[in-house]
């Protein structure tokens, strides 16, 4: 004889099999699907790679010193 709580896993498990086999089942009929609607279409041309264009560096001058900067940014009113 089955208590309450073996009865209530019992079908909780019964639920969650149900729910993985629709679940499981749906993907095997959108799968499907996805090959039949490839397989009508026609083929793509393969997509062709686009190369960038080489980026150029600012060059005003080489950067300040760090000490510098730092003393830049004091004066400015940042004290962080």
């Amino acid at each position: 004889m089955m208590s309450k709580g073996d009865r209530e896993r019992a079908q909780a498990k019964a639920e969650r099999d149900a729910a993985s086999k629709a679940m499981l089942d749906n993907m095997a009929k959108l799968k499907a699907l996805r090959l039949a609607r490839e397989a009508a279409e026609p083929p793509r041309p393969a997509a062709t790679k686009k190369t960038a264009a080489p980026k150029k560096k600012k060059t005003d001058g080489p950067a300040p010193a760090l000490s510098d900067w730092l003393a830049s940014q004091q004066s400015g009113g940042r004290r962080t």
